[in-house]
């Protein structure tokens, strides 16, 4: 017998789906569900590396930390990474099976891939009690529908109840559920069973007659009114503008041990992956983590973090155009601090052979690390586990590029030399004990009398981030009645909202 479901849509992109599924899962697992996440297709340049070797969206991975599971490949079958306005990299299954324009993938590919979506969820659905799905973007997206794999159409297909949730802090929350729901055939609209509202300010009383009117208008009760936190974002999807808005970038920086705080630049370069390998060092206090994206915002950093790409030879060509290049050269002969992720390290390298990625053959590097770089077609896809200054390191690993180290001192799989540093491991600062000594050996070079804080765990405080999403679930949500939606489907005799949707 299948475990129960529910699909949490949105009204928009962003409009808390990750955050709210995270809340559910979390608080279900504290009531002694066994639970999982799901998500059918993710767009994302966010990813993270299951243990047997598939690259999943962080999202869902963070996900299944909230329902304290291991992720895997089951929980978000089709990742797209963007590599530019019009095509993304295919991962299926944990695999890449290609680069496709979106008119392609949503010309038939996409079809293509609802038997292996709906056989990952219901292979979910067989072992755990429920499953919390996330959809993406807005399920009225009347031009996708015919398609759709992630929204109502994985809904229909697995019969799953759907609940709707909106940003009331953008603004025309009212309508965007309104609208939502009448742009919906009849036979979709039989599934959306009601509406939570996200990231509300003020008295919720004054909501009342609000959500009275919504459910006189359209049948449909409001399940929920959360209220705005700050610092609640999870791993989330894509974008500088997202990243900004996450866990701990967000939240104020607690007072330095010592007497100086350390200041983070991280260059906010195109197509950046996995930007949320600064999250650790943000979670330190008096550890201040700024983007940028010109040259003078380097002058008064710390340390320099040049992040993961997927576009790696773009991001070469944006930093010397932007002047950062030059910037990160003379910091380097300068014996100042600059660490390289994945990409990031391997800009700094001698020069890049890419016939996969760009397909623009030999290109020089910075020429900061003795190291050269050759992309391969299978991408590497694993879960390391070393040491460095004096301490043990995981991380995980997820590219194209292979990287011939030449001289300098070890560093993890790549190098260091003075203090300019470069690893293809994301998730290494995240190892508590290693991010205290590379911020120890960072202020020292910078000069700074900062002192790392001895007990901060990062593990630790990403738990007690989790248990906050469950507390607002379980504090201002009607969870008895998402209990019954989960276990026994949407209501039955939901109106239908004209005029649905287009022929």
């Amino acid at each position: 017998m299948s475990g129960g479901g529910l699909l949490v849509a949105g009204t928009t992109s962003d409009a808390g789906k990750s955050v709210v599924t995270a809340g559910i899962c979390r608080w279900l697992v504290r009531q002694g569900v066994k639970v999982a996440p799901f998500k059918a297709q993710n767009m994302s340049l966010n990813s993270f590396v299951t243990r047997e070797g598939a690259e999943i969206g962080r999202a869902q991975a963070m996900q299944a930390q909230a329902c304290r599971v291991e992720p895997t490949a089951l929980m978000n079958p089709v990742l797209l990474k963007p590599g530019g306005e019009r095509s993304s990299q295919v991962v299926l299954m944990g695999r890449p099976v290609g680069e496709m324009s979106a008119r392609g993938y949503h010309g038939g590919r996409q079809e293509q891939l609802l038997g292996t979506v709906l056989d990952c969820l219901e292979r979910l659905r067989g072992t755990y009690d429920a499953v919390i799905c996330e959809g993406a973007g807005s399920p009225a997206e009347i031009n996708l529908r015919r398609t759709d794999i992630v929204n109502m159409g994985i809904a229909r297909n697995a019969g799953l109840p759907v609940l709707v949730v909106g940003d009331i802090d953008r603004g025309g929350v009212f309508a965007s559920f309104f609208g939502t729901v009448a742009l919906l055939s009849p036979e979709d609209q039989k599934l959306v069973a009601g509406f939570l509202v996200n990231k509300f300010r003020g008295d919720v009383s004054l909501l009342g007659p609000g959500l009275e009117m919504l459910h006189g208008l359209t049948g449909r009760r409001t399940y929920g009114v959360l209220p705005f936190q700050h610092g609640l974002g999870i791993d989330e999807e894509d974008g500088l503008r997202v990243s900004l808005r996450g866990t701990v970038r967000e939240s104020q920086v607690a007072a330095p041990v010592g007497e100086d705080v350390l200041r983070v630049a991280v260059c906010a370069v195109p197509l950046m992956s996995n930007f949320t390998d600064v999250d650790a060092l943000a979670a330190e206090p008096g550890v201040v983590v700024r983007f940028v994206d010109r040259p003078e915002e380097l002058a008064d950093a710390d340390l320099v973090v040049v992040p993961g790409t997927r576009g790696t030879v773009r991001a070469l060509e944006w930093l010397r155009e932007r002047g950062l290049a030059d910037a990160l050269r003379r910091r380097a002969a300068e014996g100042r601090p600059v660490l390289g992720i994945c990409g990031g390290f391997q800009v700094l390298g001698e020069h890049i052979e890419d016939d996969v990625e760009s397909r623009r053959g030999q290109v020089d590097g910075l020429g900061v690390l003795p190291v050269r770089v050759r992309f391969a077609r299978e991408k590497t896809l694993t879960r390391p586990v070393g040491e460095a200054l004096g301490e043990t390191v995981e991380g995980y690993e997820i590219h194209h590029g292979v990287a011939e180290v030449l001289g300098g001192e070890a560093f993890l799989d790549g190098c260091r030399v003075g203090q300019t540093w470069g690893t293809h491991w994301h998730g290494s600062l995240e190892s508590d004990a290693f991010r205290r000594a590379f911020l120890r050996e960072v202020a020292r070079a910078a000069g700074r009398r900062f002192v790392p804080a001895p007990d901060t765990s990062f593990a630790a405080l990403r738990e007690e981030q989790l248990d906050r999403l469950g507390d607002l679930i379980e504090q201002h949500a009607d969870t008895d009645a998402l209990w019954r939606l989960i276990e026994s489907g949407a209501p039955t005799g939901l109106p239908f909202i004209p005029p649905g949707a287009p022929a």
